[in-house]
């Protein structure tokens, strides 16, 4: 990571999530867990750490594709990334805190929910990705966006996260479309052409 990302051992990932207890697991992903934490200087953070039952390929794969992007993206909308720690036995990525939760736990939480903070969700979402296809320095395609990924803060303002499985369009003209089809079963549209369209708005028809 760059020299502004503070530097962070195993050790104190231990401490700061109590040996990574249940009681801190505060979510699952396909590629690893998401523990709450607290550092010693008192700031709240989530830890992602990636399973070890995986290959080793994956796990740097990921790990190193979500650390590329998070250090190359800044906006309002998207995950920003705290630090890193990487060992030859270990990765995570250590993020902000957020304590709303996320937006399938909105969705799927109590009838009732408030109309315009949907709405306004929805804006924040589509903010993100807006920046990620036309004005990042490196365009991105996300390639799970989900309710899961989606998390609120104190402000219950959304922001997009998890980019482990995300890619780096270096050229927009690319006809290699396909091995950008990725995610999770029940997100990725059916229609070969509309997933392309929705995942890679900015890209132009054959």
């Amino acid at each position: 990571m760059e020299s502004d990302h503070p530097r962070i051992s195993y050790r104190e990932l231990v401490d700061a999530t109590d040996g990574f207890s249940e009681v801190n697991l505060i979510g699952k992903g396909g590629y690893g867990h998401v523990y709450k934490g607290v550092l010693r200087e008192g700031i709240v953070v989530a830890v992602k750490v990636l399973h070890q039952d995986h290959a080793s390929e994956v796990i740097s794969g990921s790990f190193v594709r979500e650390c590329r992007v998070l250090r190359s993206i800044r906006h309002r909308n998207l995950i920003r990334v705290v630090t890193a720690c990487s060992t030859p036995d270990f990765k995570a990525v250590v993020l902000p805190f957020m304590p709303n939760g996320n937006l399938d736990s909105l969705v799927h939480g109590p009838p009732g929910g408030d109309l315009d903070l949907l709405l306004s969700i929805a804006s924040d979402v589509a903010e993100g990705v807006a920046y990620l296809h036309h004005h990042a320095p490196v365009k991105v395609v996300h390639c799970d966006l989900k309710p899961s990924n989606v998390l609120l803060d104190g402000d219950m303002t959304a922001i997009v996260s998890d980019f482990g499985i995300s890619k780096l369009v270096k050229d927009a003209t690319s006809s290699s479309i396909t091995r950008l089809l990725q995610g999770s079963v029940g997100y990725i549209a059916p229609g070969k052409q509309y997933t392309r369209l929705f995942l890679c708005s900015d890209l132009p028809p054959e």
